[in-house]
């Protein structure tokens, strides 16, 4: 059930509401997202609010919309499945890295007790802010910050650890030093690899030293600018 009364309380034309249940029937389930709470935020939350006004005609098409700065939505079906294999609770603090235009953001927030999204595009942020702020969702913060190794706030002295961390950008390889800010039992999600073969990857803290790592499926999305790069030898 939603926490945000505004999402569950919009009203939407018809046209939008046919696209919207084809986005969710032949996009969404097909991908096998089956998780009934992950479906109906889908379909809660107004996909075409957070889109670009040239781009509302494809707010429920199934490819990445641009919004800006080299950024993109993410596709509906690839939302839908990285949301069910995080399992956001009500109690859980989110990291998300990349917040864009929001939409990504109002999904978790509306599952989670808190989110902190972080993004290097001050306007972007800008933008997501006023979008959250017409859905009445209150649960997030919002940083202009660069993202890529987890949030600045995490060190030595002043430890911030969260249960889940998302990236909604790609890296050739893993931020070094980002899983360390899971709390036990914490998962970390993002898509590592190089185009086109990237893997979205599940890895979950299991001890203070140990983690356990799965691979959920291939996919390709844009890389996060300053992703570190795997290294070049040289002979």
């Amino acid at each position: 059930m939603l926490k945000n009364t505004a999402a569950k309380t919009a009203r939407f034309d018809v046209p939008h509401e046919t696209a919207r249940f084809n986005m969710i029937e032949q996009q969404i389930r097909t991908w096998d997202v089956l998780d009934p709470i992950v479906l109906q935020l889908l379909h809660d939350v107004p996909r075409e609010h957070f889109v670009p006004e040239e781009y509302q005609g494809l707010a429920f098409a199934d490819i990445e919309i641009p919004i800006g700065y080299g950024q993109t939505m993410l596709s509906p079906k690839l939302e839908g499945r990285m949301l069910q294999a995080l399992n956001v609770q009500n109690t859980h603090t989110v990291l998300h890295v990349g917040t864009g235009s929001g939409y990504f953001t109002a999904l978790l927030a509306n599952l989670a007790k808190y989110v902190v999204s972080l993004d290097i595009e001050a306007d972007l942020s800008a933008q997501a802010a006023k979008h959250l702020a017409q859905h009445h969702i209150k649960n997030v913060t919002l940083e202009v910050a660069d993202g890529v190794f987890g949030h600045h706030s995490v060190n030595s002295v002043n430890k911030e650890f969260y249960d889940v961390i998302v990236y909604t950008g790609s890296s050739p390889v893993e931020p070094a030093g980002v899983r360390q800010q899971l709390m036990l039992g914490g998962v970390l999600l993002i898509v590592l690899g190089n185009a086109p073969a990237m893997q979205a990857t599940l890895i979950k803290r299991v001890s203070e030293t140990g983690f356990r790592e799965d691979v959920l499926f291939e996919t390709c999305i844009p890389e996060l600018i300053n992703a570190p790069q795997t290294q070049q030898f040289e002979f």
